[in-house]
């Protein structure tokens, strides 16, 4: 291995630190607590190191989202994998979306609530949000009904599903409930 490739994995191994640093102190304290500062004293790095990585928070929130969405794809597509039928991959699909939301809650909130400078829905959009975009569309695309396009099903549908998992974080929905509604959304949405 040569001096080039071997400072070229030490600085992939450094990101990696500082991204899953950043991740785990966010989903212990927030991400009001994860500062530069703060990453460089527990990586045991300088600040200046840490800023040749990254441009500053926004895009360690980034990287955190990208890393997420890749998690949130893996755990759909093993999801609705596992499961037998349309209607089936459909509820398990929300199910697993709901789950990595409520497991995860800090990637989630840098995936869809922070600004980690990433672009959603457009050309630019980082391959990693493609695939778990993707990922929902592989399941749903098959019950989006006759005369429906997929992805705009796709779109609603996650929409739903975005929509019950702030508000469940948020403690604004009965915890009780939290089937009965997964499978009204399936229910009513899915054509199977």
């Amino acid at each position: 291995m040569s001096v080039q490739e071997r400072k070229q994995r030490e600085r992939a191994e450094r990101e990696r630190l500082i991204v899953a640093t950043a991740r785990e102190l966010a989903e212990k304290q927030g991400w009001d607590a994860v500062t530069t500062r703060r990453l460089a004293e527990r990586i045991e790095y300088s600040q200046p190191v840490l800023y040749s990585h990254f441009r500053g928070k926004r895009e360690i929130i980034g990287a955190v989202a990208l890393d997420g969405a890749t998690e949130m794809a893996e755990a759909v597509r093993a999801a609705t994998s596992a499961a037998d039928g349309p209607r089936a991959r459909v509820s398990a699909l929300a199910r697993a979306y709901l789950d990595f939301a409520e497991r995860n809650p800090a990637v989630y909130e840098a995936l869809f609530d922070l600004d980690g400078g990433l672009a959603f829905a457009r050309e630019d959009t980082p391959a990693p949000l493609k695939d778990a975009f993707a990922a929902l569309l592989e399941t749903l695309g098959e019950v989006a009904g006759d005369g429906v396009e997929p992805g705009l099903f796709t779109e609603v549908f996650w929409a739903a599903l975005h929509g019950l998992a702030t508000l469940t974080r948020a403690q604004r929905l009965l915890p009780e409930l939290a089937e009965r509604r997964v499978e009204l959304l399936v229910d009513r949405l899915a054509v199977v």
